[in-house]
């Protein structure tokens, strides 16, 4: 898809979302929701007395009915409808020929606990808090867009072997 345009389409989503639920983008928070849900469903006591998981329990609220939880579900059903639609719904591994497929997931799997305990720690995603933050003129979300892309910046020269 041309980046112009994909870039357009993003930004008309951000808006519609802001609009129709008051709250931007962000995905984050979503995949803690359905641990918590998870969680609660395995073993519902623990949960509840847990100091960390009894407040997504407290006054009878349901996790796994949080509209982050529907966000995470339907980015799977679009990915998935999306792929079978266009006849690319395979298992396939894309790395640089130069790596091994092993040496692919290893970093894969490095990159993505990186990804969300970073997200955690800074209270939100690329999405939440950079473009939502952006959208309506935080601070924090300039900040973390040059963060984000700043860092890319720097690590890109150690780790492009990877992908080169």
């Amino acid at each position: 898809m041309n980046p112009y345009l994909a870039g357009t389409l993003l930004g008309l989503v951000l808006l519609m979302s802001m609009y129709l639920s008051g709250r931007g983008l962000g995905a984050s928070g979503g995949l803690k929701y359905c641990v918590v849900a998870v969680v609660g469903a395995l073993d519902k006591n623990h949960a509840e007395q847990s100091v960390y998981y009894s407040k997504y329990f407290a006054d009878g609220q349901q996790p796994a009915k949080n509209w982050l939880t529907f966000i995470i579900l339907g980015v799977l059903a679009g990915g998935f409808v999306s792929g079978a639609i266009s006849r690319r719904l395979q298992f396939r591994i894309e790395k640089s020929p130069g790596i091994s497929r092993t040496r692919r997931l290893i970093f894969a799997f490095i990159g993505g606990v990186f990804f969300v305990y970073g997200a955690q720690l800074a209270r939100g995603c690329t999405s939440g808090a950079a473009l939502s933050g952006m959208a309506v003129l935080s601070l924090a979300g300039f900040v973390t867009m040059m963060s984000i892309f700043g860092s890319a910046y720097l690590f890109a020269y150690f780790f492009r072997k990877n992908w080169i």
